[in-house]
């Protein structure tokens, strides 16, 4: 099995030895198997990172300069609690988000998932995808990122992947699989061909 990595410069393909898929295969087929997997472009932990960091900040701010003992130990207490709070509400939980949102790109399907303690999962079969876009503004062209659309048939037709990291090089690549689930699964000239021959055979018999 091969996995498409997105990298700095690009998608590099290694195999699953080299990349953890970090997905449950037992949601896919046998046949199945998975090309690209991502996660939201890296940009959304900037903002955790901030806040960890200010946190870390300000308890080792408070221990420093608040005199021990007193009011300076009741002060480094409350700096404390809500650095704690602010680094499990601000940080450690939009990363938990972050890293539980998947774009799952295989031979068959595209598969979207995100939830951390209740769990939402939508399957786009390739053979539905009528048609995909993208999207990208200053800011995203210059960090690497985009939205996608992907048109389905269906009741929910349209489905929209923000964030999605290398955003141009992921649509040429849905592409490319929507392409080749069509060839697989399209009849050739010469199957056809013999497909009629036999049923003019069963008909002459």
């Amino acid at each position: 099995m091969w996995v498409v990595a997105v990298g700095g410069y690009g998608l590099r393909v290694r195999s699953c030895e080299e990349v953890s898929v970090a997905f449950p295969e037992d949601v896919l087929t046998e046949d199945e198997h998975v090309v690209l997997h991502l996660h939201p472009h890296w940009k959304a932990l900037i903002g955790p990172v901030a806040v960890l960091v200010f946190a870390v900040a300000a308890v080792a701010a408070g221990v420093l300069f608040l005199p021990s003992g007193g009011g300076g130990s009741i002060t480094l207490a409350v700096i404390g609690g809500l650095a704690l709070l602010a680094a499990v509400w601000l940080a450690v939980w939009p990363y938990v988000a972050w890293r539980t949102t998947h774009y799952l790109f295989t031979n068959e399907r595209v598969l979207l998932q995100h939830g951390v303690f209740s769990r939402e999962r939508r399957d786009i079969p390739l053979s539905r995808v009528n048609d995909h876009s993208m999207s990208q503004r200053f800011v995203g062209r210059v960090l690497g990122y985009g939205t996608l659309t992907i048109e389905s048939a269906g009741e929910r037709g349209q489905s929209v992947l923000p964030d999605v990291p290398k955003v141009d090089l992921v649509q040429t690549k849905l592409y490319e699989l929507v392409e080749a689930f069509h060839d697989r699964h399209s009849l050739g000239d010469g199957e056809l061909r013999e497909i009629l021959a036999e049923r003019d055979k069963g008909a002459g018999a």
